[in-house]
Parts: C-alpha cells; sequence; structure tokens
C-alpha cells in the first residue's frame, strides 16, 4: 500500500511540473503577442513593453521546466516571476484606471499558482529518499490551538473522532481518509488552486473517550503532529473538544501566508471544522445553505461569526 501511495504521489508530481510548464508557456506567448487584451482581461492599466518583458520570462521558465522536469531551478524562476507579478498587481490597486473587480480576481489567481509552484518546488526539493522530522515551533511551523463545548458525551465524541474514514463529513477540506495497517492511514485533502494534497499519519497515543494524537509520516506534504482531548464541561455541560497542532505546511510559512490570501487559512478551517463536529455530533447533521435563496454571508449567530473571524 505504501509503494502504491508513493507511485500515486510520484505520478502528481509529474503532472503538476508538466502542467505549470504548458502553463507559464501558455501564459507567455499570450503576454507577448497580446498584451493590450491581456491587461483588459485582467483590468490593469496596458504596459506593452512590461508585459512583454513578463512574457519572454514566462516562455523561457515554461521552455525550462519542460525540458528539466526534475529540476527546481525553473520553478524557483516561476516563484520569482510570481513574486514580480504580485507585486505588479498589488501597485494596480491604487490607479484610477484599473478594474478592481478583474484585479482581485487575477490577483487571486497569481496567489493560488504561486502556491502551486511553491510547493512543487518543496516537492522536487526533498525528492523520494529525504527523511524529515517535525519539531513543533521549528522552522516554517505553525502552531494551532482550538477548543470547543459540544452537548455530547466524551465516549460519543471519542468515537466520532475515531472513525477515521468518516472525518471527511465535517472537516470540509478533507477529500479521504483510509484505514492502513495497524495505526497507519492515508490522508488526501484540497489544497491551493484545486491541487491534492496527500500524506500518511499515525496514530501514536490512542486513550479511548480521552485523547487521540498523532504523527504524520516523514516525506508527507503536510507534517504534522497534533492531539483531540476530550473532557467533561463544568456542571454537566457536555463535553469540552481541545485540538492542537504543530504543522509544517507546504514551502512552510509562506504557503500558510499564501493560503491566507487564498481564504483558506488553517485557523479558519478548524474553527469551520469543529463547528461542523458540534452540529453533526448534536443534531446528526450539517446545516448547509448552498442554493438556497435566503442564504446570507452571515449568520444568525453572532458568537459564530465572531469565531470565523477570530
Amino acid at each position: 500500500m505504501q509503494q502504491t501511495y508513493r507511485i500515486a504521489a510520484r505520478e502528481n508530481r509529474e503532472k503538476l511540473v508538466k502542467g505549470l510548464g504548458w502553463f507559464s508557456l501558455g501564459l507567455g506567448l499570450c503576454e507577448i503577442f497580446a498584451p493590450r487584451a491581456l491587461s483588459r482581461l485582467i483590468g490593469v492599466r496596458p504596459h506593452t513593453g512590461l508585459m512583454r518583458l513578463f512574457g519572454v520570462r514566462e516562455v523561457v521558465s515554461g521552455l525550462g521546466i519542460l525540458t528539466q522536469p526534475n529540476s527546481a531551478d525553473w520553478i524557483d524562476a516561476r516563484i520569482a516571476g510570481d513574486a514580480m507579478d504580485l507585486t505588479m498587481l498589488g501597485g494596480s490597486f491604487f490607479s484610477e484606471r484599473s478594474n478592481q473587480g478583474r484585479l482581485a480576481l487575477a490577483t487571486a489567481a497569481v496567489a493560488g499558482v504561486t502556491a502551486l509552484d511553491i510547493l512543487c518546488s518543496k516537492d522536487l526539493k526533498e525528492g523520494p529518499g529525504t527523511q524529515s522530522v517535525l519539531a513543533p515551533g521549528g522552522p516554517g511551523a505553525v502552531h494551532l490551538r482550538r477548543s470547543i463545548i459540544v452537548n455530547q458525551t466524551p465516549e460519543t465524541l471519542y468515537k466520532m473522532w475515531r472513525n477515521l474514514e468518516q472525518l471527511p463529513k465535517f472537516m470540509s477540506h478533507l477529500l479521504s481518509v483510509q484505514n492502513g495497517e495497524g495505526n497507519r492511514s492515508h490522508w488526501v485533502a484540497k489544497g491551493p488552486g484545486g491541487s491534492r494534497i496527500e500524506w500518511d499519519a499515525e496514530i501514536e497515543e490512542d486513550r479511548p473517550n480521552e485523547m487521540i494524537s498523532w504523527r504524520s509520516s516523514p516525506n508527507a506534504d503536510v507534517e504534522s503532529t497534533g492531539s483531540v482531548r476530550f473532557e467533561p464541561a463544568p456542571g454537566g455541560r457536555g463535553t469540552i473538544v481541545r485540538v492542537e497542532m504543530h504543522y509544517r505546511p507546504p514551502a512552510g510559512k509562506a504557503g500558510a501566508l499564501v493560503a491566507k490570501l487564498l481564504g483558506q487559512s488553517p485557523e479558519k478551517q478548524i474553527a469551520i471544522d469543529l463547528l461542523r463536529f458540534k452540529q453533526m455530533a448534536e443534531t446528526g447533521e450539517i446545516a448547509r445553505t448552498e442554493g438556497q435563496s435566503a442564504g446570507r454571508q452571515r449568520s444568525t449567530s453572532r458568537k459564530y461569526d465572531d469565531l470565523i473571524r477570530a
């Protein structure tokens, strides 16, 4: 099973590298031969000479990626170009001649591609034989801590969380979890820009009805250690669920920053997932507003809105 996962991860990386190469080549040709049309499309003031210069850079990077797919150097060149693009787009927000709506969409798209470039560069540099250990508080590590009171017993909540294959029901960023041998499992999650992030994890400590702790396997796309605890709330008011994580996202804190730009902040994801867990535990279902004409940007609960903004 482990070998199958490695082969799948390698194939996904190869597809991503080729995709970035062709994307860079296509974008570069558009910038060279249709700079004015592209400027109007993204909502910025036309700068024909500068746009064509960016196009040459993209074409060179694209050809380099396609001819040397196992080298991270050309992907790093793309990352440097992404930084230039984001700087130019950021400055365009202050121009009276810019289309703010189109500019915002273009900026989000570039940020998404930047996240993919960073992820791909990290994967190429580490290679299939790299062994890494996550040290909480180490370089690029992020520390998260959240808690919520759920009106259920610790026994019920422990069983829900311990059934790993059911976690995607309330963890919106997860696509699937598959149980492996022993305490091992394989996780697939949504990544920035529509990408997929996969890793293996192992349960390190399992105290029924009290606590579960885990650690990702070496070479994981997302290195992490964490725990979830179930403590009886004072006065018999249910159970306090405490989640604590130390993790290193793809490209460290830079990757986490890009995720925040895309509205995928891990802090907010955990807060939302805990609320979904609470709803499922207490009512057996998760309230949804997708497709409803009465859906609103704010909920009817001030506490909920304050938690999401926190």
